[in-house]
């Protein structure tokens, strides 16, 4: 890259101000002890640190908030004139399937952005279509059932305890330790629940007991897999079941956050390493992502494997699950967050 690319870093926060910062909270402020420290940064903040970050890489970034106004990010594309968006925009007018159609825009109006285009972002969102696709090229996926409506009965075919997901979210929505039902009252209430609260059809998969793995993919038409990351549950208390859900990843006051301890790279077996990550590049390439992307996995008690999700552009938060696994690769923050750029430019110049 010879000129100083301008980039504008574009996400959307309809209602930044309603965001009360978690403060400094002590451990005797909280019913458990916390194993992270809690930081006290906005989305907001989050991003302008991340353009920040960004500048010091020669570039020159800029942040942009659209707050669910395309007419803004269009005017505002018109008048900076940015070479590339670093496109952080997960929904639209509070909808998450709305995701796809800003990147869409951005097709339309041949701007370069960073990250997954709108056929991959619509498939991996869509949880059956998901499972659908990679089922199709011999991965593993947890068995399920799709309900779409609500029946005096659930009689599915799939053997208890089931995990309930709203077919069409992403980030873990709707993701909570009442997710995982043990028997049929409990997977009645849990699926009424979706259907009313998410207004979507409910996803109902057997849960897989095991190991979870994070695998990280940065590149483009020729990826690399990065150092495999374990979300360890050994400190996860009795009442609260072993998964990643939305508090786990998101709400740092929440018990869960603190008891899902990162560790990468993962202790593995040879075997199993190579396995998971053919796994994730098969997946990646299936699921049209670029640029980065994580698949999540489950390796059960018989070291089999299965694919929970495909994330396109995940988290890049520094510390976070994708950025842990590049820093293991020898990727800095800035090193990795300049080389998206970089295979986002190399994509428009072969376009």
């Amino acid at each position: 890259m010879k000129h100083k690319f301008k980039v504008a870093v574009v996400y959307n926060e309809s209602n930044p101000d309603l965001y009360i910062k978690s403060g400094d909270i002590t451990k005797k402020e909280l019913p458990f002890t916390p194993y992270f420290e809690v930081e006290n940064y906005t989305p907001v903040e989050e991003y302008e640190l991340l353009a920040k970050r960004l500048s010091t890489t020669g570039v020159d970034a800029y942040t942009l908030n659209i707050k669910d106004d395309i007419e803004f990010l269009i005017s505002n594309i018109k008048k900076m004139k940015p070479d590339i968006i670093f496109n952080f925009v997960e929904l639209y007018k509070d909808n998450a399937r709305l995701e796809m159609n800003v990147v869409g825009l951005l097709e339309l109006m041949g701007i370069p952005y960073t990250g997954a285009p709108p056929i991959a972002l619509a498939n991996c969102q869509n949880k059956v279509l998901a499972k659908a696709m990679l089922n199709a090229v011999g991965i593993k996926t947890p068995k399920a059932m799709v309900i779409k409506k609500k029946l005096k009965s659930y009689k599915l075919g799939l053997n208890f305890p089931l995990i309930i997901k709203p077919a069409f979210e992403d980030a873990s929505v709707g993701i909570e330790n009442e997710s995982i039902v043990e028997n049929s009252r409990q997977l009645k209430k849990r699926v009424e629940y979706v259907l009313d609260y998410f207004q979507q059809p409910a996803l109902a998969e057997e849960f897989i007991d095991g190991r979870e793995l994070n695998v990280a993919v940065l590149g483009d038409k020729n990826p690399e897999v990065l150092p495999i990351s374990e979300i360890d549950f050994s400190l996860m208390p009795d009442h609260l079941y072993n998964i990643v859900s939305y508090q786990a990843k998101w709400d740092p006051l929440h018990e869960a956050y603190h008891k899902t301890i990162p560790s990468c790279p993962a202790k593995l077996s040879k075997r199993i390493e190579i396995k998971a990550k053919e796994i994730a590049l098969k997946a990646f390439h299936t699921m049209g992502c670029r640029d980065y992307a994580r698949v999540d996995m489950r390796l059960n008690k018989n070291n089999e494997l299965y694919v929970l999700e495909v994330n396109p552009n995940p988290d890049l938060t520094e510390g976070a699950g994708f950025m842990r696994s590049s820093e293991a690769a020898g990727y800095s923050y800035e090193k990795t967050l300049k080389k998206i750029i970089t295979l986002t430019w190399a994509r428009r110049r072969k376009a």
